[in-house]
């Protein structure tokens, strides 16, 4: 179809034009953060030798890793307290756990004690000795059994002396062996609670500084998106101009429109960098706690 002679000064015009930018290729590495043609990283926003157009870890999810690497094992020196307080109530069980706890002073005790007791018996000593002076039976039979029999009370009540104080101090022993145990136990469980309550108060820690900061990491990729679209559409409008200006010189030749050209589809940035923020966000939340 032959061109009408206003037309030809046009057409030499959107040759001349469409011959050099179709030419010369699209520098892709201004919108993808690829290397360019000679091996370069494209400038652009960004920390230098990394990709420009991905958002770098913000300050808060850095604060966030190196306290939950701090946090690993952080659990081990309640876990051995309460390993020795286990251990130490172990040794509190048994027939002989009692042992420790007798009072070092109740043989001192007990022996004082039978001593003024057996003074105090040596006066019913004496009244017998007495009765049988003034009956006039000192020395015989009678005064023999009544002394026997005083003695053997004596003795029998000496001995029951003897026992009380010494269950009296066991039963204060196996109480106080008891208590130990139950300290003990108490003291394991708690060296265990304030474990399990320093690793949920740094999960929380964690979770914060890690969210807060995927959010904002979030935002700013959103940002670099934004960026790379606009390099993006940079990089092909011209193409775009010139389907446009083909188009309406086919259109006054009389001739068929070709097909329109279509820019590249634009995505919602903060869309797609909220949700990924959001997911990765998540995951600080789940360390440390169950």
């Amino acid at each position: 179809m032959a061109l009408p002679d206003y037309l030809k000064d046009t057409a030499q015009d959107y040759a001349k034009q469409a011959t050099a930018t179709y030419k010369a290729p699209i520098e892709t590495s201004t919108f993808t953060g690829g290397l360019d043609a000679q091996g370069v990283r494209a400038a652009g926003p960004g920390i230098t030798g990394l990709n420009p157009f991905v958002a770098q870890m913000d300050p808060m999810q850095t604060t966030a890793i190196g306290m939950a690497q701090q946090g690993l094992e952080s659990y081990k020196p309640y876990l051995q307290d309460a390993q020795t307080a286990l251990t130490a109530q172990a040794g509190l069980t048994g027939p002989q756990a009692y042992q420790p706890f007798m009072s070092p002073y109740q043989t001192d005790v007990i022996d004082e004690t039978l001593a003024q007791y057996d003074k105090s018996r040596l006066g019913g000593q004496q009244q017998i000795r007495d009765a049988a002076v003034a009956s006039g039976a000192f020395g015989g039979g009678r005064e023999g059994a009544m002394m026997g029999q005083y003695n053997a009370d004596s003795l029998a009540n000496r001995a029951a002396l003897r026992a009380q104080m010494l269950q009296q101090g066991y039963g204060q022993a196996q109480t106080a062996a008891q208590q130990a145990f139950q300290n003990q136990a108490m003291l394991g469980a708690g060296q265990m609670g304030l474990s399990n309550f320093e690793r949920a108060g740094l999960g929380g820690d964690i979770a914060a500084y890690g969210q807060l900061g995927a959010l904002r990491q979030g935002q700013e990729q959103a940002n670099l998106a934004a960026n790379q679209q606009a390099a993006q559409t940079a990089a092909y409008e011209p193409y775009g101009r010139l389907s446009q200006y083909g188009q309406g010189i086919t259109g006054l030749a009389g001739g068929m429109a070709g097909s329109q050209y279509q820019d590249p589809v634009a995505q919602d940035p903060w869309s797609s960098a909220l949700s990924t923020a959001i997911g990765v966000g998540g995951l600080y939340g789940k360390i440390f706690n169950k």
